[in-house]
Formats: structure tokens, C-alpha cells, sequence
């Protein structure tokens, strides 16, 4: 490796004293937090961090609940009463998004299979979902894969089977959990999980030119040198 090609070394000193210099103001941390907690519906710690911190949030914590009962009822396989609870909230947000609406009725047809109700799982489909796919057309590709489901007489057996576990449902409930957040003019996603993926790509570009120490750990955040055991390492404040 010629000398123009070896990579430059930085220190721990050196890197902490780099990172010293970059303002950070305390207030924007706490906005990340609560941003955090509200969109990913943690109404208790929300309230609590607004009192230690002294933030006033822009939102109406109280409403977090109703999103939440909603989201758990999706998660738990209820998905007639996450409908309702919608509706009763605003009726518009199922009637100006066609897809979400069609991934609920398509997580309600997976419940139906799912305890082996056959033949009020075909009536539901042919109800239901099959007018959807009718206008629209793209979705009849998500409902034929759900309806294969019944030609396996052990579902869970079934090449698809994956639409039974619970990240199906999760997958669904956050769609709608989105969907509730974007009615009430707040972001679809926190800010946090994609600042995050942006240190993890910051990093991967800075391993090809530099070495450095990095944060291998996101949970303990400790800057890790290359080469170094930092088993018993802890934090810097």
C-alpha cells in the first residue's frame, strides 16, 4: 500500500475534541425525544419528558390513546373494531385512501383464515376485497396471494404463510398508524430511526478512507478504536 493510499488515523482524543466543537443545542435533542415518543405512541413517557424538560408539545398527548387503542386492536387481530374506532375519529381518512382500507379488509380476510373460518373468509373476499380489486386493479395481486391461503389445509404449511405471522399485522398496523399521523398534519415517521440509518451509512463511507473510532453499538453508543478490546469500555458524557 503505497503512502498517497494508507488510510488517515484519528485518535480518541482527537475525535472527541472534533465532536466537542459541533454545537448541539439541548432543546433540539428534546424535540427528537418527544418527537420519538408521540409518533411511536408512548403517551405516559411523552407527558413525563415534558415535564422534566420543560417542552411544550405542538400536540395533544391525549390523543395519542385513540391512536393507540387503534393500533393495538390491528396488532391483537381486531381489525373490525380498528375500522370502527377510525371511522368514529374521522371517516375520511379510510374513504381518501383506498389502499389502506383494502390492506385492513385483506388483514381482516387473514384473521378469517387464520381460524379456519373457510367459507365466511371466501363470502368476506368476494364481498369485500373483490370490489376493491375490481378498481383497482393493482391489488388483485395481493388478494390472490392471501386467498392461496386456503388451498393448504394447514395454512401455516402454505408457501405464504408469512401473511399469518404478527409482522403481517404489524406491517398493517403501522400503515395505519401512519395514516392517523398524516390526518393530523404530524410526520408519518420518527425522526430518530432515520437519523440513525443515517450514521450507520456515514460511518460505512468513512470506513473506506478512515480509521477511526466508531460506534459499533447503538444501544451502549460507545466510540469503539479499531483494534482496540473496549469490553469494559462505558460512555463518555
Amino acid at each position: 500500500m503505497t503512502a498517497s493510499s494508507a488510510k488517515q488515523t484519528i485518535s480518541l482524543d482527537e475525535w472527541e475534541r472534533k465532536m466537542r466543537k459541533v454545537p448541539i443545542a439541548k432543546s433540539d435533542l428534546n424535540q427528537l425525544i418527544m418527537n420519538y415518543l408521540i409518533i411511536e405512541g408512548y403517551k405516559d413517557a411523552a407527558e413525563k419528558f415534558s415535564e422534566e424538560s420543560g417542552l411544550t408539545s405542538s400536540v395533544d398527548l391525549g390523543s395519542i390513546e385513540e391512536r393507540m387503542q387503534i393500533r393495538f386492536a390491528v396488532q391483537n387481530g381486531d381489525i373490525r373494531s380498528a375500522i370502527e374506532r377510525v371511522n368514529d375519529l374521522n371517516p375520511d381518512i379510510l374513504d381518501t385512501d383506498p389502499r389502506l382500507y383494502f390492506h385492513l379488509q385483506q388483514q381482516q380476510l387473514i384473521e378469517l383464515i387464520r381460524q379456519g373460518k373457510s367459507e365466511e373468509a371466501l363470502e368476506f373476499a368476494q364481498d369485500e376485497l373483490a370490489p376493491h380489486g375490481e378498481e383497482h386493479p393493482e391489488l388483485l395481486r395481493e388478494l390472490e396471494r392471501t386467498m392461496a391461503l386456503l388451498a393448504f389445509e394447514v395454512t401455516g404449511e402454505s408457501p405464504l404463510a408469512e401473511l399469518l405471522d404478527f409482522e403481517h399485522r404489524q406491517k398493517t398496523a403501522n400503515e395505519l398508524n401512519a395514516a392517523l399521523l398524516a390526518a393530523h398534519s404530524q410526520p408519518r415517521e420518527p425522526k430518530l430511526p432515520a437519523l440513525l440509518q443515517l450514521l450507520a451509512w456515514t460511518q460505512d463511507q468513512l470506513d473506506e478512507k478512515v480509521s477511526y473510532p466508531r460506534i459499533n453499538n447503538i444501544v451502549s453508543a460507545v466510540l469503539e478504536e479499531e483494534g482496540k478490546d473496549t469490553s469494559a469500555s462505558t460512555p463518555r458524557p
